[in-house]
């Protein structure tokens, strides 16, 4: 595992993202229910093949929404280490060795833990309190496998509503059928990407695997991957 220590929403932090899969997307490579190969997988394909071309992240946009779970995502890690009584270190990006798939745990904790913070508008985090947080399973699971960690914590928060700390274990056979799902969408996107080369088609610059492992390179720069 390489971590990056960029921060979440910076620039660095995108770029690191830009084209690789990465784990609040893995639902749509590999369903969390019937672990099947998702019929979604191609369409997130073509995102990440436009993020390689155009250097620009899908659905960057922001929105004030967004913007505010920005700012509330610190106050609920500060929460989160009052409760527990513990010191987290947060992290922007985790790589795999290979650099082709990553995450961004928004902390991790000692040598096997770590956390996902959610800040839903109050109608959502009332359904996450009364219904459970099953819906970010793909992610939080696909964190644990990039981080290599056996324990997870998601928390689901709320500035004035009670606040949910739900503890989750590695499901290493879900782990071992996104492994084989993941092989699998690499190969097709590395042949996508073949193809598009062969139409003529220039990639963004800047997006190599040494600015993957925090060295100097910055977008603009020669040998994109």
């Amino acid at each position: 595992m390489i971590a990056l220590g960029c921060k979440q929403g910076s620039e660095e932090w995108h770029f690191a993202r830009l084209g690789i899969p990465t784990a609040s997307q893995f639902s749509r490579i590999l369903t969390p229910a019937k672990r099947e190969y998702a019929k979604g997988a191609e369409t997130y394909m073509h995102e990440l093949l436009a993020e390689w071309l155009t250097g620009i992240p899908f659905g960057s946009e922001s929105s004030g929404f967004m913007e505010r779970g920005i700012d509330q995502e610190a106050k609920a890690v500060e929460y989160y280490e009052f409760e527990r009584n513990v010191t987290v270190s947060r992290v922007g990006v985790c790589l795999r060795d290979d650099k082709l798939v990553g995450c961004s745990p928004d902390f991790l904790e000692g040598d096997d833990s770590g956390g996902e913070v959610k800040v839903p508008s109050a109608k959502n985090h009332i359904a996450n309190l009364l219904n459970g947080t099953e819906d970010h399973f793909a992610q939080v699971q696909g964190n644990m496998w990039i981080a290599e960690r056996k324990k997870w914590n998601l928390i689901s928060y709320h500035s004035t509503l009670p606040k949910l700390i739900v503890p989750i274990t590695r499901d290493d056979a879900y782990l071992l059928a996104l492994d084989k799902a993941m092989t699998r969408f690499l190969g097709e996107l590395a042949a996508a990407r073949q193809r598009l080369l062969d139409l003529g088609a220039v990639p963004a610059k800047g997006l190599d695997a040494a600015f993957r492992s925090g060295l100097a390179m910055k977008p603009g720069a020669e040998n994109p991957f």
